[in-house]
């Protein structure tokens, strides 16, 4: 069927359309229709229906004669270790998960904290709590004690399960004691914690809360799928928002079965049986969508990487893990294809492997630039699809319908707005601008099914955040245009969230722990343009009256605070002491101007700017340490 066709129909009629994608998930007891508008502009999908998870993404397989189809592989370059797991195996691991958890008294509606690195164990952590109607929050390992006190803070998890270590090259990062680090930091306190032991690193652990990940689950009677609703939270995942408080994001049920596995198909081309690898961590969106819960819902084979796309051993990793386990449709950020290209720009690696039978290469998390997907084209052989989505999302708002009808790709654009999103591009007014016009990206409601309905208790930050600046729309917080062809553009971040290598982190959480060094009077921190990583975060440093202690012995104190705060995630490594910031007369930071200068860009001088000569003070400031050229 035509991509135009489906298209229409899902903004047409919306009912039919996501009521038959309903009829390709089992159901305990079937939604009595698609839409629930009664609290608009708060949308819910299918919420009187009854289903798991779970049994969507494991069991019926097996019930279909397909237990000993591999779901898993783990593909672990810094261990040296590879396994395959059998959808028949991974029911039996994941209900025996469940039921311990059960006997330790988390039930349907509880949360539970997932902190673990990319092993198979995450993924069965996730499904098992699925399995009882749990709701999961999995935080990124790589998160400092403070970040996870936060998020533990914030959703009140019975329960912790958590690895005792993660490795990356060269190096074991210790989880146990930043848990330990961060229960003693929150005001709420979990019932216990499950820690799974790996054999690079064995931690101790603490009597009567900790329990051994095998020990925990020795005998215990192995848990049935519990039937939920419809709009019962299968998850919250936090994302950093503009204040530096994380932002829960909810995702129901059921609407994210129907539309994952709607995708995995029209997107990513891929038909059960097949294997799909998304190199991304379970930390992150992508990592829920489409490592765990899409290609397993869908009887996908998928792959859980721990590695890094050079160094492990070299740059020709991707290439091996593609080749060696007949990867069909194989999804990253771009910033993974640069490192590839920036160590083997002659792809001489990729010579060593067969990729043939590979379809296509998707590209998301951050913009793709031009150069990294014509190179991508050349040395692999296969269509690069650019898509743009939202952890808010959790699918594709924009994309190429491969699977369905592949579209001309035009470098730069992620090409088309996807079933239920009705994209428009708006002016401050929240009026329509004319094709080839820079505007607010906004979608109009309802959002599709699969999409955030709420934040975690937090229903006024939602209608904040997303609702109230355009009333009837969704605003994506990104800057954008669409073409003559309906091709949508994505230009800019609206707000302070910026991206480093793919992960979006908030430059207002980073000048919150810069704010807290004791010479810091005032800062700011912007995303300056990384060949790399996309952006990398710059901070700049108004220091107290009367300090005189050495600017170099400051930024250096900042830069460790933040990677203690926050993360070596955050890449934060510039840091520079200037006398005052560039402000409008009322007080506004420019921090899109302070961009523009640290990228070597020309800029307007706005005409609301307090004092136009301290932009050349901080034009010196970034040149001192490398940036501002041209």
């Amino acid at each position: 069927m035509a991509y135009k066709d489906i298209y229409t129909r899902s903004l047409a009629d919306p009912e039919s359309f996501w009521m038959e994608e309903a009829g390709k998930i089992d159901w305990v007891q079937k939604p009595s229709k698609a839409l629930f508008d009664d609290k608009a502009p708060l949308y819910e999908w299918f919420s009187d229906g009854l289903v798991n998870t779970c049994w969507n993404a494991v069991d019926r397989h097996v019930e279909a004669g397909r237990g000993a189809q591999a779901a898993i592989i783990h593909d672990s370059p810094v261990t040296g270790t590879k396994h395959k797991i059998s959808y028949a195996q991974l029911r039996s691991r994941v209900a025996r998960l469940a039921g311990a958890l059960r006997a330790k008294g988390v039930e349907k509606g509880d949360r539970v904290i997932i902190y673990m690195p990319m092993v198979p164990e995450a993924l069965e952590a996730m499904l098992a709590c699925a399995r009882i109607g749990a709701v999961h929050s999995v935080v990124f390992g790589g998160f400092a004690a403070h970040e996870l006190a936060v998020r533990i803070d914030d959703c009140a998890p019975k329960c912790i399960i958590a690895a005792s270590c993660g490795i990356e090259p060269g190096r074991v990062v210790h989880y146990k004691p930043l848990l330990d680090g961060a229960i003693e930091q929150a005001a709420h306190k979990p019932d216990f914690c499950v820690i799974f032991q790996r054999e690079e690193e064995v931690a101790k652990l603490i009597e009567g809360r900790d329990y051994d990940w095998h020990a925990f689950q020795y005998g215990v009677e192995p848990a049935e799928c519990v039937p939920v609703e419809g709009n019962h939270p299968a998850y919250i995942l936090y994302t950093s928002g503009t204040t530096g408080a994380p932002k829960g994001v909810v995702r129901p049920t059921a609407g994210h079965l129907v539309a994952l596995n709607w995708t995995m198909k029209n997107i990513y081309n891929v038909n059960p049986g097949e294997v799909f690898w998304a190199a991304s961590d379970v930390g992150w969106v992508v990592g829920h969508s489409y490592i765990c819960y899409g290609p397993l819902i869908h009887g996908n084979t998928t792959i859980v990487f721990e590695g890094k796309p050079v160094g492990t051993p070299d740059a020709g990793t991707f290439w091996r893990v593609i080749s060696e386990h007949k990867v069909k449709s194989f999804f990253t950020a771009p910033t993974a294809l640069r490192a590839i290209k920036r160590e083997d720009p002659e792809a001489k690696e990729l010579a060593k492997y067969d990729i043939s039978h590979l379809r296509a290469l998707y590209l998301a998390g951050e913009r793709a630039d031009p150069d990294t997907i014509e190179w991508a084209q050349k040395v692999m052989g296969v269509p690069v699809y650019d898509h743009w989505w939202q952890t808010e999302t959790g699918w594709t708002i924009a994309g190429n319908p491969a699977g369905c009808e592949a579209l001309p790709v035009k470098i730069g654009s992620p090409t088309v707005a996807m079933p239920g999103y009705d994209v428009r591009i708006l002016d401050e007014s929240g009026h329509e601008v004319p094709p080839g016009t820079l505007g607010a990206i906004a979608v109009r409601l309802p959002l599709p099914p699969g999409t955030l309905p709420t934040l975690w208790n937090a229903e006024e930050r939602y209608r904040k955040s997303y609702l109230n600046t355009f009333p009837g729309y969704y605003e994506t917080g990104d800057a954008g245009m669409k073409d003559e062809d309906g091709y949508l553009w994505i230009m800019a971040r609206t707000d302070d969230v910026i991206n480093v290598a793919g992960h979006r982190l908030s430059t207002g959480a980073m000048e919150e722990v810069l704010a807290s060094h004791p010479d810091v009077a005032e800062c700011a921190v912007i995303g300056a343009a990384d060949a790399l990583k996309g952006q990398t975060p710059v901070g700049f440093l108004c220091l107290t009256k009367g300090v005189n202690r050495p600017h170099a012995d400051i930024t250096a104190e900042c830069v460790k605070l933040v990677r203690d705060q926050i993360g070596p995630v955050a890449a934060f490594k510039l840091a520079v002491v200037v006398d005052r910031l560039p402000k409008t007369r009322s007080g506004k930071i420019l921090r899109a101007i302070m961009v523009r200068i640290a990228d070597g860009q020309e800029f307007k001088m706005p005409a609301t700017i307090d004092d136009p000569a301290i932009l050349d003070e901080i034009r010196v400031a970034l040149r001192g340490i490398g940036l501002a050229k041209g």
